[in-house]
């Protein structure tokens, strides 16, 4: 695994950040930030709509703002971590929290994948009467979303204090 990381940083794209200047990382890490701050609290807001909160607002209307927020945080949490990874590579090698968060972060993409292609979503986030079981699948859903999400916040944070 040494030797991947090792070639991801010695790679042109993480030598091409690195020769942008000392502000380069400090920048990308700030993206990051921004990225996960409006990817996981429009998810947040999302998940405890669907937890039965805040109920004389509906799914349709919450997922129509939130939605687009979180596609605006993935859009620029993905590169900017990806950039993140490449600058320091090697330096991950030994840290439990990357090995963990990357998993989780492709099982909490599928689950949304998974999610939105859910009757019980499609009826929800057109505003279509819901089905009897549907309060329960979307219930299910949203704390199964806010576990995922949750624990890839905490590993992501954990991996700069490894």
């Amino acid at each position: 695994m040494y030797e991947m990381m090792a070639m991801v940083e010695a790679s042109l794209f993480a030598e091409a950040l690195r020769n942008l200047g000392v502000w380069t990382y400090g920048i990308v890490n700030l993206a990051h930030i921004v990225g996960i701050s409006l990817l996981f609290g429009a998810i947040v807001i999302l998940d405890m709509r669907l937890l039965s909160f805040w109920q004389s607002i509906s799914v349709a209307t919450i997922s129509t703002i939130t939605v687009p927020v979180a596609a605006v945080g993935l859009s620029l949490a993905i590169p900017s971590g990806v950039s993140m990874f490449a600058m320091n590579a090697t330096q991950y090698h030994e840290n439990p929290f990357v090995y963990l968060k990357m998993p989780i972060l492709v099982v909490a993409l599928a689950n949304v994948v998974l999610v939105t292609r859910l009757n019980a979503w499609q009826r929800a986030v057109t505003g279509k009467p819901l089905q009897p079981t549907d309060g329960s699948v979307l219930y299910v859903s949203g704390a199964f979303s806010l576990c995922l999400w949750s624990s890839v916040l905490v590993c992501g944070r954990m991996i700069g204090y490894w």
